[in-house]
Order: structure tokens, then sequence, then C-alpha cells
């Protein structure tokens, strides 16, 4: 039975993770190996946690919990002992590979390993393990508090169990669950990234302005989002990264990221989180 777990990274996804497990009843161990992120990861889950309130759709009792479940550390091995943990570190294979050899050599040997990737080999990250059978992907949303869906990636070696443990423990923190073979971008992302970076060369050949598209598709197909402000949302250097592990895997032509996106990961324009992006962020 799964009871403690443990998040690594309290970035963006990380500190939603732990927010939700937390807030469903789990005792949670964040590690980062900044201590100034995983001050404002309690910071971003209090927060969000008072908009929760406001909604009504928590009672005031779950933040004090919520909070008292989240341990934070800057120390790997302090998550020796948790039955499930997952590493929402940033999009980077070797970064990730890494990881997982290390965290095969602490967490007790009993304990499933997830990642909350949305491009990588899950089969590739079980490769560096001695439990390849207990290696699966749990892929969030973000906000990871307010979106329902959860992708379930099961890779070559992942045994059907780790599945649907996985699977039932999504339902057991209110999500949604979804299953999917380990192909790159599972179901969500390896149809929205594509359009996503349709929007971008759209832009980019002067077809219309950022705000016209975004419109057109809003209005168009009825989505809540237009694709140039959820790419500023998502983060413009996590979609590359996205589209160039599409590019490689798959060699195929229509996944080559727009030579704009490039430049502006280049330049430093990673949408929300650097202040400009498609959109001009600093005086919002």
């Amino acid at each position: 039975m799964i009871k403690n777990v443990g998040v690594i990274g309290a970035g963006q996804m990380g500190n939603g993770i732990a927010h939700v497990f937390a807030l469903h009843n789990y005792f949670v161990v964040l590690y980062d190996v900044s201590q100034a992120q995983l001050e404002k990861a309690l910071m971003i889950i209090r927060e969000n946690l008072q908009r929760q309130l406001k909604k009504g759709t928590i009672q005031q009792n779950q933040i004090d919990s919520t909070l008292k479940n989240i341990k934070t550390t800057t120390e790997l091995d302090a998550v020796v002992d948790v039955d499930f943990c997952i590493e929402a570190s940033p999009e980077d294979e070797t970064l990730k590979l890494n990881l997982f050899s290390k965290l095969d050599s602490i967490v007790k040997k009993e304990s499933i390993l997830a990642s909350n990737t949305s491009s990588i080999s899950i089969t590739k990250l079980a490769k560096n393990t001695t439990r390849s059978e207990r290696i699966v992907g749990m892929h969030f949303f973000n906000p990871v508090p307010v979106m329902d869906l959860v992708e379930i990636v099961k890779g070559m070696t992942t045994s059907e169990e780790t599945c649907n443990i996985v699977f039932n423990l999504a339902k057991n923190i209110g999500k949604v669950p979804v299953l999917t073979k380990d192909y790159p971008g599972f179901i969500v992302n390896r149809i929205l990234v594509p359009m996503i970076n349709d929007a971008i060369f759209a832009y980019y050949e002067g077809i219309a302005s950022a705000e016209d598209i975004d419109k057109a598709m809003k209005l168009g197909t009825n989505q809540p989002m237009g694709p140039l402000t959820l790419a500023d949302f998502v983060g413009l250097d996590t979609l590359l990264s996205v589209l160039n592990v599409f590019y490689e895997n798959f060699k195929d032509s229509k996944y080559r990221p727009c030579p704009l996106l490039v430049k502006m990961v280049e330049a430093g324009y990673l949408g929300r989180k650097s202040g400009k992006g498609f959109y001009d962020y600093n005086n919002k």
C-alpha cells in the first residue's frame, strides 16, 4: 500500500504534484537541490490552496493538513523509505537517466519509480535501473491541482501490476487516468505539440498576428486558450525540448521545430516564466 510519496523536483510541476498527493492524505517528501526553490514551492502551494478554499473546493482544515503532510529536503537520501517516487525534473534525457540510476540505488527495492516526463522514453529510463518492471510514466498536466488528466505510460518492461497500482493511485488523488504506450509524446503532446509548432510557423511566416492566430483557434475550434498563449504558458524551452525528442525519434520533418521558436529560446524568451514570449507579461 502506498502511503509515503517522494517528489523529485520542486518546480512548476513538482510543487503541483506534491500539492495533490498531500491534499489526499499522502505524506510527501519534496526534494530539490535548491532550498530557495523549496521555499518558493511551499509558498505557491499555500497560494493555490487558498484559491481552492475561495472556490469552495476544500475546507480550511485541509489547508493545514496538506501543509503538514509535506516535508521538504535538499538531501536525495531522504526518499529512501517512500513507497512511490516520482521525478519532475527538467525535460532533459541525460539528467533523468542519471537521476533514475541514483534513485534506484536509494529508494527501497519494492517501491515504484515514476517519471512525469512528457516525451522521454520510459523504457530507456527503466533500463538504467535494476527494477525495470516497477518503472512507469505518470504524466500530469499543468496546473496540476486543476487539470484532471494523468497519462499512465507503460514501458516495454513495465509490469501490468505496476500499471494497475499507479492507475488506481491517480484515481485516489482525484485524477482521471488514461493508459498509453511508450512512444514519444504519448497521447496529448503527440497531438498538441505539432499543432502549437504549426501555429508558430504561421506566425513566423507572417500569416497573421499572434493575437489573431490565438483568437481564430479559440473561436474556430472552441479551445479555451490559443496555441501561442498556451506555448507561453507551457514554456518555450519545454516545447522546444519535446519537439527535439520527436524529431530525433521519428526522423520526420513534420516535427522540425520552427526556427523562430529556436531563436526565442536562445534569446531567453521562454514565455510567462521569463516575462516574455509571444506576449509580454512584464506589465501584467
